[in-house]
């Protein structure tokens, strides 16, 4: 049965579409766009991103600055542990963060709206996710949270994440400024 779970971070939901399984196997919706607006997921999605990577991979934590993006993430092969940060300037929960762990067997998706800093670390020994993105990647406007920010704190299940040079090198959230962070409609 298709299910909704909201998360303390305001928009950011855990989605369980419906799986049928027999002996030949399962089949699952991963999107149909009338039942998820109509269930608090709004935008539309204009690009699909698929990721493979290795087990100890922690990508993040990104965003875009001027055309933030909300993303409906899943994990379609393996196991990883999937992280949102809330970097929403005035929002009641900035610099809060929360995670779960997205697979193959459990079938969920993380919702992540506009305005979160999103990245995640593979759990398995290889894993492939796939993500659906509201706006276009913009290699210039990119943005970003140090995956070990103290401030933030995120209990990760890695302690020696295997990380990109350019990740490694992103500031932490307290030494960036408003206008450094994800600029929303109709905020200032």
């Amino acid at each position: 049965m298709f299910r909704i779970e909201k998360t303390p971070l305001q928009g950011l939901l855990i989605i369980e579409p419906a799986v049928y399984a027999d002996s030949r196997g399962h089949f699952l919706e991963t999107f149909q766009d009338r039942r998820y607006r109509k269930n608090g997921v709004p935008p539309e999605f204009v690009q699909d991103n698929l990721a493979f990577s290795h087990k100890g991979v922690l990508r993040g934590l990104h965003f875009q600055i001027h055309h933030p993006q909300a993303k409906l993430i899943q994990a379609v092969a393996g196991k990883i542990f999937d992280v949102a940060v809330d970097v929403r300037p005035g929002s009641a929960t900035f610099s809060h963060w929360f995670g779960v762990h997205l697979s193959a067997e459990n079938h969920r998706q993380l919702y992540v709206p506009a305005g979160f800093a999103h990245g995640y670390c593979v759990i398995s020994e290889t894993a492939t996710v796939v993500y659906k993105c509201s706006d276009y990647y913009h290699p210039e406007d990119e943005g970003g949270v140090r995956w070990s920010d103290p401030q933030i704190g995120i209990d990760w299940p890695l302690r020696r994440p295997i990380v990109s040079d350019k990740d490694a090198q992103l500031p932490i959230l307290e030494a960036l400024g408003p206008h450094q962070l994800p600029r929303l409609e109709g905020a200032s």
